[in-house]
């Protein structure tokens, strides 16, 4: 097979189906579960920069460049501060997360690793002692949520695009 001919026939391999796009009914359904699981967590008493810490937490785990962009973004506008985000890799070794906020991370973490067992009760124990019930099921949501936004994202290919400076 020639150099040409063995292109074209890879090309197609290579290409990604933008999920969202081609089954665009679940896609509107994730929607609508992240939107429920975001109100959830406004009803619970739980603030918008702690969803967002959530939401970047868990796709900095799973690696989705997509949703970290868009979620970075969607901090700053809630009023986070560029230290806390970029310090929330290492965010048990800072003081720069609350308690609430904290138990939060720990308990995303374990919804996004849910084999390990023990990171599991520590989250949890964690979180019965600074969350309400409520609250605890809204992260584990907004937690759901986001993983499967990030599979969507990552096994895309959804693209980065630069924002021109301001």
């Amino acid at each position: 097979m020639s150099d040409v001919t063995a292109g074209v026939a890879e090309a197609p391999a290579r290409r990604r189906v933008f999920v969202d796009k081609q089954s665009p009914k679940a896609y509107r359904a994730l929607v609508a579960t992240a939107e429920s699981a975001r109100a959830g967590a406004a009803d619970a008493g739980l603030d918008r920069t702690l969803v967002e810490l959530v939401n970047l937490r868990v796709s900095q785990i799973n690696g989705c460049a997509y949703c970290l962009n868009v979620h970075t973004r969607a901090a700053l506008q809630a009023g986070d501060t560029p230290q806390r985000l970029g310090t929330l890799p290492a965010w048990r070794d800072t003081e720069l997360f609350t308690p609430q906020e904290r138990a939060a991370l720990a308990l995303a973490e374990a919804t996004t690793d849910p084999a390990d067992a023990a990171l599991q009760e520590d989250a949890y124990g964690a979180a019965r002692q600074a969350l309400t019930d409520d609250q605890i099921s809204a992260v584990i949501w907004v937690a759901i949520a986001i993983n499967a936004f990030n599979r969507v994202s990552i096994l895309s290919k959804h693209p980065v695009r630069p924002i021109p400076a301001q």
